[in-house]
């Protein structure tokens, strides 16, 4: 484990097992969503979509959000858009707030839906225990953060690749079928855009984990490395689902659909206790961002964030999202999260890609005078 304590480690892998590890709960933890957005347009088309589109836009934008935060110095969400977009920077907190209630309603609702279904275990149990485990990590800080998501993210990739090898083994021939033989329907393109842009919002709420980036070659290289890292367990389980395509379309819950059809209790369990990790690392990654928004002002002023806040803002923000999972209110909320998702694309996608690389190279050349001066 050496090479998880080196500086190459920290500079370009622990930027994206952060994302990945954020992204997850609502990106790929249930499977339903790589149906809406992949495989309804085919076996092969859903993969093409995966690769060719929302991973290179998750790189391209990592890339460019990371060299943006290293150059200015903005290692939280409200510095990263104070610099990008002025005083217009309060419109991307807007966006991601809203976002943030529907997330923490969903890991709230899904925790405790996971260890009633296993072990019988009364609903808040696992509500409590999430909220737990989230709090110690966002009070034990960002060091202690990063090195939980990065030991649960190898935990998390291990037990994706048994669980492919093993639906492999079981119905490796409908796999191989739908790679080689797969149909793409029209619409697989736009559904890559969409998913991309789904969670692209959620990469600011990484910048805490950037600290370590000195350089241009590494803020870009693990930019690049997130988008990757953050889509393979995504392909891993999308590639145990091919195998079930079609009937797997109309499931609500497609990971839990094939786990019963595995038969294994071992691997059910060891796969929902993974993904009850997970939840606890998306929330962590959410609720910190917030956190390291409100310490930037303290900083600002020469002071230091009290601790009694960051745990009351924590507590806080895990019983509204657990009080909006219990009223039912998430489906609701929900229903707007497209409009939020083409808030986070005007606001941060495009505006970092342009705004922010050309304010990247403004600072250079402006750096290149004032050494020419001396």
């Amino acid at each position: 484990m050496n090479f998880m304590r080196s500086d190459v480690f920290k500079k370009y892998f622990v930027p994206g097992i952060v994302f990945q590890s954020v992204v997850i709960a609502g990106g790929y933890g249930t499977g339903r969503e790589l149906v809406e957005f992949f495989l309804n347009f085919g076996t092969l088309g859903g993969l093409l979509a995966m690769i060719f589109i929302s991973t290179v836009l998750w790189s391209l934008v990592c890339a460019a959000t990371f060299e943006f935060a290293r150059v200015f110095k903005a290692y939280d969400y409200r510095s990263f858009f104070s610099k990008l977009l002025g005083k217009a920077w309060w419109l991307y907190e807007i966006c991601y707030l809203v976002l943030l209630l529907i997330v923490l309603a969903v890991i709230a609702s899904a925790a405790g839906s996971i260890l009633e279904e296993l072990f019988g275990l009364h609903y808040y149990v696992g509500v409590i225990g999430m909220m737990v485990g989230v709090g110690l990590l966002i009070f034990k800080g960002s060091e202690a953060i990063e090195k939980f998501l990065s030991y649960w993210s190898f935990l998390l990739y291990g037990v994706y690749i048994i669980f492919l090898v093993v639906c492999f083994a079981r119905f490796g021939d409908s796999i191989t079928s739908a790679v080689f033989q797969g149909d793409i329907k029209s619409g697989w393109a736009l559904g890559g855009f969409k998913y991309a842009f789904y969670n692209l919002g959620i990469i600011p709420a990484v910048l805490f984990s950037t600290r370590h980036i000195e350089t241009r070659k590494e803020a870009i290289g693990s930019g690049i490395l997130a988008g990757i890292i953050g889509i393979v367990p995504g392909i891993l389980l999308y590639l145990a689902m091919i195998g079930l395509y079609p009937d797997i379309l109309g499931v609500p819950v497609p990971t839990n659909y094939i786990l019963g059809i595995l038969g294994s209790s071992f691997l059910q369990i060891t796969f929902q206790i993974v993904l009850f990790g997970t939840l606890i690392e998306t929330g962590t990654g959410f609720i910190y961002a917030v956190t390291e928004r409100i310490s930037s002002v303290y900083q600002e002023k020469g002071e230091t964030m009290p601790s009694r806040l960051t745990t009351g803002m924590t507590v806080i923000l895990l019983i509204v999202g657990a009080i909006i999972a219990q009223f039912g209110l998430i489906g609701l909320i929900a229903k707007g999260y497209g409009t939020i998702t083409w808030g986070f694309f005007i606001f941060y996608a495009v505006p970092v890609v342009t705004i922010g690389v050309w304010k990247v190279y403004q600072y250079k050349d402006k750096d290149v005078a004032l050494k020419g001066e001396k």
